[in-house]
């Protein structure tokens, strides 16, 4: 951990929580991941190896604590932990606000399937099992196809195929479809665009931007787009 050598406590705060990776890691646990692989799963490109420090620091620092469920282990932020989230939510209105450009290095579809995963409406159940699939046929990488599966027990995310009838295919262009989540483009804009095609029975079409709850930054306004 480096440190500023100043009394003053943005800079003591910063020491700590400046190091790459450490506020998208809070980031994960305040939107309800505590178990190793599933904070993995919401930052793909950061190594087990330093994610276990991470941890570790923040541990140390008295901002999150390790929990036992027998021989599973789990992480939970406490109380320091759980101050972070107003300021988590105040860096993401602001990244949505000024910093709105989305460079080919910023798509990234385990990212995106994963917060999607999360904000699916447990109530597409409502039947017993939905299962939507997303394609994405652009990619030419083992990250082309998912599966997302909503039933009574809560809502899955497979990047193999479950073997269950798919009531929707989503097929998309990964910009576009990142786009949509994000709250930057209109379901019916992107599907005019081509770069988004609903495939399967017409109602259940209609009803997928509704299970789909988009990026809780999505509604932040954006000069950029009022201009």
């Amino acid at each position: 951990m480096s440190a500023y050598g100043q009394f003053c406590p943005v800079a003591k705060a910063m020491e700590l929580l400046d190091e790459r990776w450490t506020m998208l890691v809070v980031r994960e646990l305040l939107a309800g991941s505590s178990h190793f692989n599933d904070l993995r799963r919401g930052v793909p490109r950061m190594s087990p190896t330093l994610l276990s420090r991470r941890l570790r620091t923040l541990i140390r620092a008295g901002v999150v604590e390790r929990q036992y469920d027998g021989n599973r282990t789990s992480y939970a932020l406490t109380e320091a932990g759980q101050e972070l989230g107003p300021i988590v939510n105040a860096l993401g209105t602001w990244g949505m606000r000024w910093v709105p450009e989305l460079g080919d290095e910023d798509l990234d579809p385990h990212l995106l399937m994963w917060d999607i995963r999360r904000s699916i409406d447990p109530d597409a159940a409502s039947n017993g099992r939905t299962v939507l699939r997303f394609t994405f046929p652009m990619l030419r990488t083992n990250a082309k196809d998912w599966w997302v599966v909503v039933d009574p027990n809560g809502v899955g995310l497979c990047d193999f195929d479950p073997g269950f009838p798919v009531a929707v295919t989503v097929e998309a262009d990964l910009r576009t479809l990142t786009k949509v989540w994000r709250g930057d483009l209109a379901w019916r804009a992107a599907v005019k665009s081509g770069g988004l095609t609903l495939h399967g029975p017409s109602a259940l079409r209609r009803a997928v931007p509704e299970w789909l709850k988009l990026s809780g930054f999505a509604d932040v306004p954006r000069p950029a787009l009022a201009s």
